[in-house]
């Protein structure tokens, strides 16, 4: 019967070591390329091979884009969303999952039916309030449409459900004022849940591609993402691959870095949860 379990868990370690080596082969592709000179081979197996590491492409980006302000733009509009998306989707799942107010489940299941529209049918009326309050060109447009969201409500709604009533009441009764259950009772219990979602929104600005292109008319207020798109696709007859690549690199490698720090404190808040409960 060991001797099963053994082999049965040999496999599963050795697909899963295989799909990960899979799934990072092109992240360690991509960072090869960026050092490597223009000389060198970009294609086969050559390519993981480099002979002379230079930081030569990553000097030439700098040069071709301003990366330090596309840079600034992409780490403003990341923390301001993902904080005041924290904020209010939690504060709004707390509002439907703790008070009782008319129209409050059809409210609920008409922000939940808002899930079936793709955002970017919404986005010719959004740039038009965008532009008639003159945040056009400004990083707020990124921020302010998407302070909450259906998915972020519902998904902290689950969370705060959850809570027991007995706790909130018990802090009503001890004279805490609404705000301060929500910001010294909620906040606390469903750790596990902001760090989830913050890392989720974390991930989705940085990305983000489309609504900077939408709302974003100056080199200088692009994000990376976007600033990295437009790099020029050929230099006399050649492609700068090595250049792109390390454009690439320089807008993925922070964003994995962040991933596995907010991993960490995922996992710590929900083994504080489970040793709470």
């Amino acid at each position: 019967m060991n001797r099963k379990k053994n082999t049965s868990a040999v496999l599963v370690y050795g697909v899963l070591v295989f799909i990960t080596i899979i799934c990072l082969f092109p992240i360690v592709w991509m960072c090869l390329i960026s050092i490597k000179s223009a000389s060198e081979s970009i294609t086969g197996f050559n390519s993981l091979m480099v002979s002379n590491p230079t930081m030569a492409n990553f000097k030439r980006l700098f040069e071709m884009i301003p990366v330090g302000q596309n840079a600034f733009n992409s780490v403003f509009t990341t923390i301001m969303g993902t904080i005041t998306s924290l904020f209010f989707c939690a504060l709004a799942g707390f509002a439907f999952a703790k008070y009782r107010f008319p129209g409050r489940k059809f409210l609920f299941y008409f922000v939940i039916a808002t899930m079936l529209v793709p955002p970017e049918v919404g986005s010719v009326p959004l740039f038009i309030i965008m532009k008639k309050v003159g945040l056009i060109n400004s990083l707020w447009s990124l921020v302010i449409p998407r302070i909450a969201t259906a998915v972020g409500i519902f998904y902290m709604n689950q969370y705060i459900t959850d809570v027991p009533d007995e706790l909130v009441e018990a802090a009503r009764i001890d004279g805490c004022s609404d705000f301060g259950i929500f910001t010294r009772i909620i906040l606390p219990v469903i750790k596990p849940a902001m760090a989830s979602w913050g890392a989720i929104t974390l991930i989705a600005r940085w990305n983000d591609f489309f609504w900077p292109l939408l709302y974003l008319r100056k080199q200088a207020k692009y994000t990376l993402m976007v600033t990295i798109s437009l790099l020029p696709v050929s230099e006399g007859l050649s492609t700068p691959w090595p250049v792109i690549l390390a454009g690439t690199t320089l807008v993925i490698i922070p964003i994995i870095i962040l991933y596995l720090i907010l991993e960490k404190f995922q996992k710590a808040g929900m083994m504080e949860g489970a040793v709470k409960g």
